[in-house]
This record gives C-alpha cells, sequence and structure tokens, in this order.
C-alpha cells in the first residue's frame, strides 16, 4: 500500500500551493516537508530527487515528481478532476492555462521592494479586470452552468477560486463588476473539501510574509531583485 502523500517545498505558498489546493480538493491527506535551510535543499540535490534541481518536489505513488504542471495534471488525472473525455480535459488545460498567466502576475510580488509592491498590484488588478475575469466571466454566463467545464467540479473551477482569492487579497472588491464570479466564488467555497480547506488550521498557507521571502532567498541563494512585470 503506498504511503501519504509528501510534498517538499517552503513553508509558504509559491508554485506548491496550487498542488496543495488540487489535493484539498480531492479530499487527500498529504505530508509536508519544508526546507529551512541550504542544507535540505541540497541533499535532495544529490540524492537525485529534484530531476530539474527545483522544487516544488512531491512523493507520490512511488514516484518523485517535479516540475508543477506534471504534478497537477497527475493528481487531477488521478482523483477524476480531469474531465471525462479529450475534449474537456483540452478545455481545463485552456483554463487552467489563464489562471495560470494570471497567478504568474502575483507569485514573485513578495519579492519586490516596496516601490515595485505598489506598481505590480495595479498591473494585477488590470490584467485581472480587463483580460482575465471577462473571459470567465463569459464562459460561466454562456454555459449557464455551476462548472467552468462539463456537469462535474474539476481542476480547472479549483483553480480560478485560488486565482480570485489571490486578486482579492490585492483588491478586495474587484469582483464587484463580475456576478457570475461573484456566484461562482460562493458555489465553489461551499463544496465540503474547498470549504474544508478556507477554515482555520488547514493546510492553506497564508500571505507570504518576510519571513518566507527571507527563507526562499537564503535556501536558494537568490541574491538579486526581482523587478517588476
Amino acid at each position: 500500500m503506498a504511503g501519504k502523500l509528501k510534498l517538499y517545498y517552503f513553508d509558504g505558498r509559491g508554485k506548491m500551493e496550487s498542488i496543495r489546493w488540487l489535493l484539498a480538493a480531492a479530499g487527500v491527506e498529504f505530508e509536508e516537508e519544508f526546507l529551512e535551510t541550504r542544507e535540505q535543499y541540497e541533499k535532495l540535490l544529490q540524492g537525485g530527487s529534484l530531476l530539474f534541481q527545483q522544487v516544488p518536489m512531491v512523493e507520490i505513488d512511488g514516484m518523485k515528481m517535479v516540475q508543477s504542471r506534471a504534478i497537477l495534471s497527475y493528481i487531477a488525472a488521478k482523483y477524476n478532476l480531469y474531465g471525462k473525455d479529450l475534449k474537456e480535459r483540452a478545455l481545463i488545460d485552456m483554463y487552467v492555462g489563464g489562471t495560470d498567466d494570471l497567478m504568474g502576475f502575483i507569485l514573485m510580488f513578495p519579492f519586490l521592494s516596496a516601490e515595485d509592491k505598489e506598481k505590480q498590484r495595479a498591473v494585477i488588478v488590470q490584467k485581472a479586470t480587463s483580460r482575465y475575469f471577462p473571459a470567465y466571466e463569459k464562459v460561466l454566463k454562456d454555459r449557464g452552468q455551476d462548472f467552468l467545464v462539463g456537469n462535474n467540479f474539476s481542476w480547472a473551477d479549483v483553480h480560478l477560486l485560488e486565482a480570485i482569492l489571490m486578486v482579492e487579497e490585492k483588491k478586495s472588491d474587484v469582483l464587484s463588476g463580475f456576478p457570475q464570479l461573484q456566484a461562482f466564488k460562493a458555489r465553489i467555497s461551499s463544496i465540503p473539501t474547498i470549504k474544508k480547506f478556507l477554515e482555520p488550521g488547514s493546510q492553506r498557507k497564508p500571505v507570504p510574509d518576510d519571513k518566507y521571502v527571507e527563507t526562499v532567498r537564503r535556501v536558494l541563494r537568490m541574491y538579486y531583485d526581482i523587478k517588476a512585470n
């Protein structure tokens, strides 16, 4: 019998957070090993666990998987969150790709200077409200269904909810002009596994703070400044 899934990353969001979200949505328990020192990271490197010398890394079904998109695709397929056929899977990939692009504007936000953070906040809100949220608003309106794809909850729904909440952290009323997305947020948030993940005490990580940033910089030896998009 396979052991419990194990995640190797920092004690923070980053590229692992979407993996946590998807596992939680599937109702799957997992353990985490947090990287706090350079020595831990080098041990993984020397042991051959990090194929491309980077994290996230997930131990699952006897594999040591890297590359977050590959990990997410595997989890989605394994736990029936990847559509019923090839067409639905293609749509899920397309919608997840869009939310990935939006999240990309947020991912490096904690590593910016105070001045660049204000610039990037404006970029995030502008991109969300002029490009990405209108697209998902239209999809939901045109379909008239509870979910983005087919008749079932999928990875696309999980990813979009995660993105919505991330943008709301930058501007709390960002959904004010998007009634379909407001209803979607309420609907998906009420799914039992998601509701549980959103409650205090879950393995969901908070907004990255200075301690998280310092740890990532120290472990990965990031001696350069990130610039705003």
